[in-house]
């Protein structure tokens, strides 16, 4: 089945279950907004994991969401699917000249610095503008950065970087000597936001980084917890170091 093929049973599926099912006919753009969210977070849980057939799968949940929301919009005459896709086709050619104009680009910084460039020309005020309020903390600390980066807001070093980190590891013992819960957070706060531009200059992602490290905790902690049954014990029966042995043995087995 050819693309357009297998879009155009996509859009009729939509349409019918808009008119006959009970279900699908009671939605509205709010109801199906936590369920977006959902449906993207399971999509990064399969990028963590590398699982392509997840991926795939949960490709299809958002594709989904996204006819699902343009069916609405035009139910509302606010727009259309085809104003959807002509809207991105439209800003992907504007905002890639070296690709559909005369404008000649070294690298792919060049071209993330073009792009700020022409998003402020369309009337963004700021860099920073694109980066959504409602981001976890982490990617939006990342997505901050990165856009700074655009305008030369950057370190040079990964060496200077780490420097920055070792500077705001000592501000935060310096206010935890203090005991000054407000500011031991602001610096802790600080602490975090210079590891994640760290991650960047070592050319990883924070938050997957992160991701990746609870899901090994969980795991490991899962089997801590199988391994003090299988002795017929809890872990809240066990002292600390009974624990750490057990922990260490996970480890060991991996």
């Amino acid at each position: 089945m050819l693309p357009e093929q297998a879009f155009s049973r996509l859009l009729q599926i939509m349409d019918d279950l808009r008119e006959k099912c009970p279900w699908d006919k009671k939605q509205t753009i709010q109801s199906l907004r936590q369920q977006t969210i959902e449906e993207l977070y399971e999509l990064t849980d399969a990028i963590t994991e590398q699982d392509f057939k997840g991926i795939r799968e949960e490709l299809g949940d958002l594709l989904l969401h996204i006819v699902f929301y343009a069916k609405i919009g035009t139910e509302q005459q606010q727009f259309t699917i085809t104003d959807v896709i002509t809207g991105i086709c439209d800003k992907l050619v504007a905002r890639h000249p070296h690709i559909y104009g005369d404008v000649k680009v070294e690298n792919e910084e060049d071209v993330k610095r073009n792009w700020e460039r022409l998003k402020l020309k369309e009337g963004k005020t700021s860099v920073l503008s694109g980066v959504p309020v409602s981001l976890p903390a982490l990617i939006k600390a990342m997505r901050l950065q990165e856009k700074a980066k655009q305008v030369g807001f950057e370190w040079d070093t990964r060496e200077q970087v780490w420097d920055k980190v070792e500077e705001e590891t000592n501000e935060l013992l310096e206010a935890v000597a203090l005991n000054d819960k407000d500011e031991i957070e602001a610096e802790f706060g600080d602490l975090l936001f210079s590891l994640v531009n760290y991650s960047r200059f070592l050319k990883i992602d924070a938050e997957n980084a992160l991701e990746r490290t609870n899901k090994k905790f969980i795991r490991r902690f899962s089997q801590m917890e199988t391994m003090a049954a299988g002795a017929g014990k809890r872990l809240d029966e066990m002292s600390l170091t009974e624990m750490d042995g057990l922990w260490n043995k996970v480890k060991e087995q991996e």
